[in-house]
């Protein structure tokens, strides 16, 4: 990872530096090309024929829907069946600044500069264009990163090219010094050749703990802006709310956002309880971590037990139904969910894989911008003993932290949806489009509860925000 800041110039877009080798040499599969260049109306006629209780002209809304805080997203999904065959498509999370653009096969082998390009003309440039009647703020642009550099100095080689202008990318880590970066008069300033800059606009990707050193309010146009990850994005505890008040609305159009059973706002005394009445397999969350930090799945006594040990700063969590093999998933009033899985490989076993479907938001609708899976490190076992490693068989993210600023990837479990990967899956055209659907639901839930955190001055209600998720730590962690 590199710590300096970087002066990014227009023409300076190479693949090679932002793609995994393995993705940059692939073949988009068929079927996802086809998905991806899906227009509307048909996704709609088909949704609507499989669901005949869902109103079109709500789902056409809903698809025509623009975010004002959320304005890109990426959702983790599991394809999930019951003993009785009923298919679905679960949201684990949606998070703000997700990556993905690294994994994804070229749609089109003449475009060098695939979905990055695509996220940064339909829903930076739009986001950056002044409104009628209010004067144009001068100032630089910048990327501010703080993990995923492939990634992130592809979008400021992207966001040169687009907007004509060197693009300074900035680190920005966590508990770290950042005398580099100050807040002076409402606008963020990068520190520079010996002078400070004003920046008129920022690409974020600052996914630990970001609200503790960017503010809420700020002239300088953030995208996503901090309040996308404290209602939802990156606090699983809010977004659970945010699902379950979407969820009301949506009812009478019968829609709903799929997610496991959820049991919020509990102190850590209480957690054994909970996994106790889902069966004693259960998925334990620190609301406000990410990258798979402070997941904890839990499947026997034994790793119950060394949850409870841990020392953790928070003092609220939540606790999940587990999606596992169908004879040792939880237990709940949504009934018992387990793993799809990839097809058999040529020794029987199963792999649990989750789906990252990342889209943004634009002036005609939410659109998807790429999708990839992974694949956990080992098989899924028919019964548990009480040695079972549950992560081993459950957890799918490929980040691995090294220390407090070096993260590496175990991109030998990335699964591409391209045409060697995608067979594997098992997936159809109608599960992407469901997980479509699902990631776009997840997004508006929380872009909802976003303009529901601030008053019609503009101010954030810490107020309401303490109702929703009253955890010390949590809060004093926010910076204004």
């Amino acid at each position: 990872m590199k710590k300096t800041i970087e002066v990014v110039t227009p023409g300076s877009f190479i693949g090679e530096n932002h793609w995994y080798p393995k993705a940059l040499n692939a073949t988009i599969h068929p079927m996802v090309n086809f998905f991806l260049n899906l227009d509307k109306k048909r996704i709609i006629s088909r949704y609507c024929h499989l669901h005949p209780k869902v109103s079109k002209e709500k789902l056409e809304e809903i698809l025509s829907y623009q975010c004002k805080y959320f304005l890109w997203c990426g959702a983790d999904l599991i394809n999930s069946t019951s003993a009785g065959g009923n298919r679905r498509m679960v949201v684990i999370e949606n998070n703000s600044c997700p990556s993905g653009q690294k994994s994804m096969p070229l749609v089109d082998d003449n475009k060098e500069d695939g979905s990055y390009r695509l996220l940064i003309e339909r829903t930076f440039k739009p986001y950056l264009k002044p409104k009628r009647g209010v004067a144009k703020i001068e100032g630089r642009l910048a990327v501010l990163y703080d993990k995923n550099y492939m990634e992130t100095s592809g979008y400021a080689a992207i966001i040169a090219d687009v907007f004509k202008e060197e693009v300074l990318l900035v680190p920005f880590f966590n508990e770290k010094d950042n005398d580099h970066i100050k807040l002076e008069n409402s606008f963020l300033h990068v520190y520079l050749d010996g002078q400070w800059h004003r920046l008129r606009a920022v690409f974020r990707y600052v996914t630990q703990r970001p609200w503790n050193r960017l503010p809420l309010h700020s002239r300088t146009k953030i995208l996503n802006p901090i309040v996308a990850c404290l209602a939802g994005g990156r606090n699983k505890m809010v977004a659970a709310k945010a699902y379950d008040l979407y969820n009301a609305e949506l009812a009478e159009h019968g829609l709903q956002i799929i997610t496991p059973e959820t049991i919020w706002d509990i102190s850590k005394e209480e957690i054994p309880l909970w996994v106790n009445k889902m069966g004693g397999q259960a998925v334990i969350k620190i609301p406000y971590s990410n990258a798979g930090q402070g997941v904890f799945t839990i499947i026997n006594e034994r790793e119950l037990e060394s949850f409870m040990k841990q020392d953790i700063d928070y003092q609220r969590f939540i606790v999940q139904s587990l999606i596992g093999n169908y004879n040792w998933s939880s237990s709940g009033e949504k009934g018992k969910f387990y793993h799809v899985g990839t097809i058999p490989n040529t020794k029987g076993e199963t792999y649990v894989t989750d789906l990252r479907m990342m889209v943004s938001s634009t002036p005609e609708g939410i659109k998807p911008l790429c999708v990839y899976s992974r694949r956990t490190p080992s098989p899924l076992a028919d019964e548990i003993t009480s040695g079972s490693d549950s992560w081993k068989m459950l957890g799918t993210n490929l980040s691995i932290k090294l220390d407090d600023n070096q993260w590496s990837s175990d991109a030998n479990r990335l699964m591409l949806m391209d045409r060697r990967d995608f067979n594997k899956l098992g997936l159809g055209l109608d599960d992407l489009i469901e997980a479509y659907i699902q990631t776009i639901l997840s997004m508006i839930a929380i872009d909802k509860m976003c303009k529901n955190l601030y008053n019609t001055k503009g101010k954030f209600k810490m107020r309401l925000f303490k109702s929703l998720n009253n955890d010390p730590t949590l809060l004093n962690e926010i910076s204004l």
